[in-house]
């Protein structure tokens, strides 16, 4: 049965989910969230979405949608109050060629320096080197303004910056010290921010018999 509002699977510290539902919350559509824990997927997930990743997103048509980045686009297309998709400076465009490239080869570089031992001769050190040709970038694009595409946040930042996070917090003491003072403040200002801390609260693991939990709360 397709329930009547849309079904969103999500993991709390899951980076992709963390995006997906900033997006939702910025947008106001309700969701039904169900809290998942990745290494007990639940059936019903795995069902509608068979790669077993989250977020998932499950709409009142019965179409799916389980990358994280068209979530974000299908919820700010309903409404996108705060402007995230017409940025201060650049374009939509711009910005999803930015997101493109830490997507993809940043994620690359970062999954390899915080999860080394799960590639076997991997040195990770060499990754974090490698990923700060995409910290460099960052700090350009902020070395004229308080956000990557202008003086007030969009797009861009809230799909990049979960990931900019994991890699902070793979080893702290590093990107404190290191030679990015715009990223660093850029970092602590969205973390800070009542957009973040608003979709961090915690859920327990949705189980079917417990009562419905809508999204944003």
């Amino acid at each position: 049965m397709i329930a009547e509002r849309p079904v969103f699977y999500s993991f709390r510290r899951c980076p992709y989910a963390m995006r997906a539902r900033m997006a939702v919350a910025a947008a106001g559509v309700e969701v039904e969230l169900r809290e998942i824990v990745l290494r007990d997927k639940p059936q019903q997930m795995l069902e509608v979405s068979p790669k077993g990743t989250v977020p998932v997103l499950l709409l009142a048509d019965g179409s799916v949608i389980d990358e994280s980045f068209e979530v974000m686009l299908w919820a700010l297309a309903i409404a996108d109050p705060q402007q995230w998709l017409n940025p201060e400076t650049g374009s939509l465009q711009a910005m999803v060629d930015l997101i493109a490239c830490f997507d993809g080869d940043f994620k690359y570089h970062l999954d390899r320096y915080k999860y080394a031992n799960r590639y076997e001769g991997t040195v990770a050190s060499d990754h974090r080197i490698a990923a700060e040709e995409f910290l460099r970038v960052l700090e350009g694009h902020l070395s004229a303004n308080v956000y990557l595409f202008g003086n007030r946040p969009s797009l861009a930042d809230y799909a990049i910056m979960p990931f900019i996070r994991q890699f902070a917090n793979t080893d702290r003491n590093w990107f404190d010290q290191a030679p990015y003072p715009k990223l660093q403040a850029w970092l602590g200002g969205l973390l800070s921010s009542e957009t973040f801390r608003n979709v961090m609260q915690k859920y327990p693991c949705w189980k079917p018999e417990q009562p419905v939990v809508l999204f944003p709360g």
